[in-house]
């Protein structure tokens, strides 16, 4: 969906669970793209279910919005669901590109991160499990497992990150206050006591609507936004409201 007001918001993963979100981020004057993830839908390639290397999607979709006439460059942002939480997660830190991120229902990808999540002898007897599935993953897509998301998150700092997070959602997100910690003070944090996994917008619809298109207002609208408060001269003939440099 073209952009109204100059920005735009990649939405991920998938095109068929994030409806819902899209038309959100449409209504409020935001250019959304969908896509089809690698080896899912449309799309060629061989996908897998922890999402290795799809971060590369991701930064493609960056750049096809940057050729965009209705969207500014600089007013690029993306919101990830799950996986594509901890992709969009992984891009930012990779691109400064990505100027703003929302991270729902982040979790860990490998044994190296699950080993940091699943402390303590309670989890002793999960560790060979876990081993052996990273071992199968980077067996069957040739592939090594990707930077732990702690060494990577603090790359995206000064860029404004929200996290949200259900501790009773069903699936292992207790490493978002970490997350959070690592992403330094422009970084915050929701914590949604009475959400399932990824469905925040379904347990509190409005307030949903209202944090999430806020941050990206703050964080891709606002002209102080990326100075810490202080104006910004444009010298290239941009709109008032665009974020330079």
């Amino acid at each position: 969906m073209p952009s109204k007001n100059g920005a735009a918001i990649i939405v991920f993963a998938g095109r068929t669970h994030t409806q819902k979100q899209a038309n959100m981020l449409v209504r409020h004057g935001y250019g959304v793209l969908l896509f089809d993830r690698r080896g899912e839908g449309q799309s060629d390639g061989d996908g897998n279910m922890f999402g290795w290397g799809g971060e590369r999607d991701i930064l493609a979709a960056v750049a096809f919005l940057q050729d965009q006439p209705d969207v500014e460059p600089e007013r690029i942002g993306g919101i990830g669901f799950s996986v594509g939480g901890e992709l969009m997660l992984e891009a930012a830190a990779k691109s400064h590109a990505l100027r703003a991120v929302v991270s729902e229902g982040a979790g860990t990808r490998s044994f190296s991160e699950q080993l940091e999540e699943l402390q303590g002898p309670g989890n002793w007897l999960d560790y060979p499990l876990y081993a052996i599935q990273t071992v199968a993953v980077a067996v069957l897509s040739n592939r090594l497992p990707p930077t732990k998301l702690t060494d990577l998150i603090p790359g995206i700092r000064p860029r404004p990150v929200l996290f949200i997070w259900a501790p009773n959602g069903g699936n292992a997100e207790t490493m978002n206050p970490t997350y959070h910690k690592l992403a330094g003070r422009h970084a915050t944090e929701w914590k949604m006591e009475d959400a399932q996994h990824i469905l925040g917008i379904t347990a509190q619809p409005e307030a949903y609507e209202r944090r999430v298109t806020a941050f990206f207002d703050r964080a891709l609208l606002d002209p102080t936004a990326a100075t810490g408060g202080r104006p910004v001269a444009c010298p290239d003939g941009r709109r008032a409201n665009a974020v330079c440099g």
